[in-house]
């Protein structure tokens, strides 16, 4: 008996289905606040999103889109990743000296949602009451 077993076909086929994806960063929380501005943030993402290995190219391939405290990123391409949104949006925090206060999460409800939320710093003030 070899270990790895025998060599069998990949189930799926090897060809991408072509879609476009959408994308959403809800930053409703900070910008009421007025610690962060929106308008930074999607200027910062027109400029640092890469399409073909340039940055700011954009084009036809991907649109950034604000919605008074969301936005809204869609790609043609469906090579498009969540993690790389995620990155830009994490940069961006350490950019503007938010980070220590912020994260970014996705939502429970969708898929495609991330959230910018506060940390919970009063759940770590509870455990030196043993």
């Amino acid at each position: 008996m070899r270990k790895g077993g025998a060599a069998t076909p990949a189930k799926g086929g090897g060809a991408k289905k072509k879609g476009s994806t959408t994308f959403t960063i809800d930053c409703s929380k900070p910008v009421e606040d007025k610690i962060m501005d929106i308008a930074s943030l999607e200027k910062f993402l027109q400029e640092r999103i890469k399409v073909g290995g340039k940055a700011g190219a954009l084009g036809d391939a991907v649109t950034v889109v604000r919605e008074k405290s969301k936005i809204t990123i869609s790609s043609a391409d469906s090579d498009f990743s969540k993690r790389y949104l995620k990155y830009l949006t994490k940069k961006y925090l350490k950019k503007h000296n938010v980070r220590d206060w912020l994260r970014v999460i996705a939502a429970n409800k969708e898929r495609n949602v991330y959230e910018l939320r506060y940390f919970n710093i009063a759940e770590n003030e509870g455990e030196d009451e043993e």
